[in-house]
C-alpha cells in the first residue's frame, strides 16, 4: 500500500529489542510498570523472576528493590534479547540471566519468593502450561505479578467508525496469538491455583499520534490489514489520512493482575 502520509508514521518494523526498551521508556510504559512493581511488595533478601524479561528494561529496579541479599533472575528464552540485557546489569551483583522458555522454566521448584511477567503471555503458545510453571516455582505464600493488554479495548478515534473497527479486528483475530489475554488471566490464574486478590486496569489514552504510533505502528500494521482483507486500499488510504491529519486519540487498556501462590 502506497500512503500520501507515511512521513508522519514508522515504516521499517524496530528490532525487538530496541521496541521492548522504548516501550519501558514511554509514559504509558513506566505507569503500567511502576504499578507492577509496586504490586509485588519487593523488600530486602527476596528471590525474583523476571519470566521473558527481554532485553532487561526492569531488571535494574527489581534488583534495586531487593538489596542487600536479594536475587534476580531474568529469563528469556531468545538470546539475542538475553545479550541486550547483560550489559543492563553487569555491575549489579545478585542478577543472573538464564535462557529458558516460560512453558519449562530451568528453575527447580519453590525457589522464588515473587516473579512477574510482563507483556508475555500474549504471545505464548499455551497461557495456562505457563501459569501453571510459574505456581511451581513460587514458594508458598509468593506473589505474581502479571500486566498484560487486551487488544479488543483498542480505541481509535476516526470519522468512520467501522475503519477503527476492522483496524481492531486485524489485530485481534491476525496479529495478537492471545488477544484478550489480559480479561483472561484473573480465571487462568484461579484454574492454576493462585490466589487472585486484585486486577488492576491501566488504560493508556495517546493524544500524540506520533507517540501512539511508536506503540501502534500504525502504518505497517494497516498494511498488514489491507493485505488480509479487513480494509481496502482506498479505505486504509483515508483512515491513515485522519490520523496523519486530525485531532488525534486513542486507547487501550493493559491489565495488572495480583496473585498468590
Amino acid at each position: 500500500m502506497t500512503s500520501p502520509v507515511s512521513s508522519i508514521f514508522e515504516t521499517i518494523r524496530p528490532a525487538p529489542a530496541d521496541y521492548l526498551t522504548r516501550l519501558a521508556a514511554s509514559d504509558a510504559g513506566r505507569d503500567y510498570k511502576g504499578r507492577m512493581l509496586d504490586a509485588l511488595e519487593l523488600r530486602a533478601g527476596l528471590a525474583v523472576l523476571d519470566a521473558g524479561c527481554g532485553p532487561g528494561a526492569d531488571l535494574a529496579a527489581l534488583a534495586e528493590a531487593v538489596a542487600p541479599g536479594g536475587t534476580v533472575i531474568g529469563v528469556d528464552r531468545d538470546q539475542e534479547m538475553l545479550d541486550a540485557a547483560a550489559p543492563r546489569i553487569a555491575a549489579r551483583p545478585g542478577v543472573e540471566l538464564l535462557r529458558g522458555d516460560v512453558h519449562a522454566l530451568p528453575l527447580d521448584d519453590a525457589t522464588v519468593d515473587r516473579a512477574r511477567t510482563d507483556r508475555v503471555l500474549q504471545w505464548v503458545d499455551d497461557p495456562a502450561r505457563a501459569l501453571a510453571e510459574f505456581h511451581r516455582v513460587l514458594r508458598p505464600g509468593g506473589r505474581l505479578v502479571m500486566g498484560e493488554p487486551d487488544w479488543d479495548t483498542l480505541a481509535v478515534d476516526h470519522p468512520d467508525p467501522a475503519l477503527s473497527r476492522a483496524y481492531t479486528r486485524h489485530i485481534t483475530e491476525r496479529v495478537i496469538r492471545n488477544a484478550t489475554i489480559g480479561r483472561q488471566l484473573a480465571r487462568l490464574a484461579t484454574d492454576a491455583g493462585f490466589r487472585v486478590p486484585e486486577v488492576i486496569p491501566a488504560t493508556q489514552v495517546f493524544r500524540d499520534v506520533r507517540a501512539a504510533d511508536r506503540t501502534f505502528g500504525f502504518e505497517r500494521t494497516t498494511r498488514r490489514a489491507v493485505e488480509a482483507g479487513y480494509l481496502t486500499e482506498d479505505q486504509a488510504a483515508a483512515w491513515l489520512h485522519h490520523l496523519a491529519h486530525g485531532p488525534f486519540l486513542a486507547s487501550a487498556t493493559l491489565y495488572v493482575v495480583v496473585t498468590e501462590a
